[in-house]
């Protein structure tokens, strides 16, 4: 057997067309034959159909094609993964950490994000409340496949990034997206708005906080209110605080001081865990990507009650089987020594953002919420319709690349979003010719 090539199969005849019919049988007369290039092809499924093409990518992608453009519009930072975490992986993976993990997680790494959370939040979460994935975008992923069917109906905060909202629509439910209200400098969410879009179908409120795009960070107040709403209708309420060690405090609410000053340093946003109770219809995610600058190495987590995560870790046998196990080993080496390194990080980031904020407030007619969190800044820019066109502009003809505000969902028209975690000597340059021409189309 090893090597020969299968013969043809008996009763069949191959030609170079793109035609086969069994030897033997006639062509009825007056009949053609029928090729199945003329056959109607299957189309794609109806729920991949309706998940639109990302702006982001889009305009990425006209960018790509450039030279010497100043890149803005994509969230990732430029601080590199630190050594210990790539050493921690090699180590792993020098040791035999290469097999299989359980379905939920290594074991070690699950106690080690335990612990990082009572540091953090003093709340005491068991291990086996923990879904380990392989990133925060597969958190969000599995979550909403374990919370809603097709005909379905989802609430989103927004505008949000619109990965939530796209995959409620690839497992064939409805994303119902609210806009948040402005309350000044800040956002809120709209609870009259968020009554309203209320249907029989309703079973997930979904949010981020800290916010991608806005920087918006909601308060203590603001998530007792989602709580008690999610609570009052019957909904899982699905959050994303993959930034909350990136935040800066707002007018809103000062940020929640860490807990173990000697184990962990800085501000960090206000928590849902904090609220909730172990009953509770509450998933949380997080990843190490933005804190631990892990973004290509796809690590996440995910916490919840415990039939909920035992569900999503049998579930997550039949999509990834688990996170890589060595990187799994890299998570455990972050936490363990990533803390001098967030704060120094953040520290830097609020340094950008005050540089870029306080040029965009120099420049007549945008509208600049109070950036809390994230790295993100979402200026309204007044008599644009079009922030797609905007941007596509901005980029042709200043070669500097920002993402629309029409990318992220209901509400974001009219606005961009400059992402402010690239070096200064990135910054600078973008900054002064992005203010250059916002005040040349106004003109």
């Amino acid at each position: 057997m090893g090597g020969d090539r299968p013969g043809p199969v008996a009763g069949l005849i191959f030609s170079n067309e793109a035609s086969a019919v069994p030897s033997g049988n006639a062509t009825p007369s007056g009949a053609e034959r029928t090729s199945p290039l003329n056959m109607s092809s299957p189309s794609l499924a109806p729920s991949a159909e309706r998940v639109p093409v990302s702006r982001i990518r889009a305009l990425a992608d006209v960018a790509f094609g450039m030279e010497d453009v100043l890149s803005l519009q994509f969230g990732e930072s430029t601080f590199p993964t630190p050594p210990y975490v790539i050493d921690a992986v090699n180590r792993a993976a020098q040791e035999g950490w290469t097999c299989y993990s359980p379905n939920q997680g290594l074991p070690s790494l699950r106690v080690a994000i335990a612990n990082l959370i009572a540091r953090l939040h003093a709340v005491e979460i068991d291990p086996s409340e923990i879904q380990v994935t392989s990133g925060g975008v597969q958190a969000l992923n599995l979550a909403i496949k374990c919370v809603v069917d097709p005909g379905d109906e989802a609430v989103v905060l927004s505008p949000n990034w619109p990965n939530g909202s796209a995959m409620i629509e690839m497992f064939g439910a409805r994303a119902v997206e609210v806009p948040m209200a402005r309350a000044g400098q800040r956002f809120t969410p709209d609870v009259d708005a968020m009554e309203s879009a209320l249907t029989p179908r309703t079973r997930l409120l979904l949010y981020a906080s800290p916010s991608n795009p806005l920087g918006w960070t909601a308060t203590v107040a603001e998530q007792r209110m989602l709580l008690d709403f999610a609570r009052q209708h019957g909904l899982w309420l699905l959050t994303d605080e993959v930034y909350e060690r990136i935040y800066y405090g707002g007018r809103g609410e000062a940020g929640a001081e860490v807990g173990n000053a000697s184990a962990c340093s800085g501000q960090l946003a206000p928590s849902i865990l904090k609220l909730c109770s172990r009953e509770d219809a509450v998933i949380v995610v997080n990843s190490f990507s933005k804190t631990y600058c892990m973004t290509g190495w796809r690590l996440g987590w995910m916490v919840s009650r415990g039939d909920f995560v035992k569900k999503a870790a049998q579930l997550n046998e039949f999509i990834v089987s688990h996170a890589p196990t060595m990187i799994q080993r890299g998570g455990e080496a972050a936490i363990a020594r990533g803390e001098d390194d967030i704060a120094a990080m953040v520290e830097e980031f609020q340094e950008r953002r005050d540089f870029c904020a306080g040029m965009l407030q120099t420049v007549p007619g945008v509208n600049l919420p109070e950036p809390e969190g994230a790295f993100y800044l979402f200026p309204q820019l007044e008599g644009v319709d079009d922030s797609y066109r905007f941007a596509l502009d901005l980029l042709r003809t200043r070669r500097v690349a920002v993402a629309p505000g029409s990318a992220f969902g209901n509400g974001g028209e009219g606005s961009i979003r400059i992402c402010y975690a690239p070096d200064m000597d990135v910054l600078k340059p973008a900054m002064e010719r992005i203010c250059e021409f916002i005040q040349t189309c106004a003109s």
